[in-house]
Order: C-alpha cells, then sequence, then structure tokens
C-alpha cells in the first residue's frame, strides 16, 4: 500500500518535473531568439558606426588633400611675390633713368632692358597701381606730402605719383607713395 500511495506522488512528481522542464525549455527557446536579435542590433549599430567612422574620416583626408593643394599655391606664388618685390627697386631705377634722359642720350639698349623687364614682370602676374586722379585711399595710397591746388575738383585725389604701386593678382605687394591735392 506504500507503494501504492507512492506512486501517485511520484508520477505527480514526475509531471511536475516535466512540466517544469518544458516550461524552461520555452524561456530558454524564447530567450534564445531575444539574445539573437540583442546580438543582430549590436552587430548592425557596430556596423553603422564604423561606416560613420569611415566617411568622417575619408571627408577628413579629403579636406586636408585640399588644404595641402591650396599651401602649396600660396608657397608657390609667395615666392613669385617675394621675387618680384625685390625687383620692383630696380624697375624704380629704370623709371627715373628714362625720365632723366629728356635729351634722349639714353642709350636705346637701356630701354629695350626695361620694357623686358616690364613685360617679364606683368608675365607673372604684376600690374602696376594706376591711381593720378583719383581719389585718395588710405588702404591702397601711402601719403607722402599735401599740397595745394587750384582747382577744387582735385582736393583729396592725387596729383602726383612718387614712387608708383604694384600687386600681383590683385594683391597690393607695394603701395604707391603720392601726393595729395588740398
Amino acid at each position: 500500500m506504500n507503494n501504492e500511495n507512492n506512486q501517485p506522488q511520484n508520477e505527480q512528481q514526475d509531471q511536475l518535473a516535466e512540466e517544469l522542464k518544458m516550461q524552461s525549455e520555452a524561456e530558454a527557446s524564447e530567450q534564445a531568439p531575444i539574445e539573437e536579435m540583442n546580438e543582430l542590433d549590436s552587430l548592425k549599430k557596430s556596423l553603422q558606426e564604423s561606416n560613420e567612422k569611415h566617411i568622417r574620416l575619408y571627408a577628413d583626408f579629403e579636406n586636408y588633400k585640399r588644404k595641402m593643394q591650396k599651401d602649396r599655391i600660396e608657397l608657390i606664388s609667395s615666392a613669385s611675390k617675394e621675387v618680384i618685390t625685390n625687383l620692383l627697386p630696380v624697375l624704380d631705377d629704370f623709371d627715373r633713368a628714362i625720365q632723366a634722359d629728356k635729351d634722349k642720350q639714353l642709350s636705346e639698349g637701356v630701354l629695350l632692358i626695361h620694357q623686358k623687364l616690364v613685360r617679364t614682370l606683368t608675365a607673372k602676374g604684376l600690374k602696376e597701381m594706376e591711381c593720378m586722379g583719383k581719389e585718395f585711399d588710405s588702404d591702397f595710397h601711402e601719403a607722402i606730402t599735401m599740397i595745394p591746388v587750384e582747382d577744387e575738383s582735385m582736393k583729396g585725389k592725387i596729383v602726383d605719383v612718387l614712387e608708383k604701386g604694384y600687386s600681383i593678382n590683385d594683391n597690393v605687394i607695394r603701395n604707391p607713395k603720392v601726393v595729395v591735392g588740398n
């Protein structure tokens, strides 16, 4: 009898164990897809972050290349600017020599050299700043003196240029030294 009483109890326990086992398997099978989904989401997020990082690095590299190219052009331009700036006093001396030669005793060769120098510098981007008769602008002109003028329309305007001004590629490299009407 004892065995018979234990048998239903054992069956109940076996049944209960079976139900618990099935329940834990069900929970485990439910958690497995959740874990797989979390892992998949994590991998997608990691891939997206890697792609964004790649795009940012690519953009930074492109910006770096552009900056280096701009710096190279600027370096070449500034080297050219320095050479031309050093040649400007020579050009001024030629201009003075030509103006001082009232009797045209200056040899034709010196005049040709002057013209060739001007052509060469112009080809490299040098431009003479035209300022005679224009309104005085302290940003572009250097006033050496002011003289009284009879013509009212010339007041505040440039009446004489003592030293020419020059620019390279629209950048002033030397301001003209001028006399302003007062």
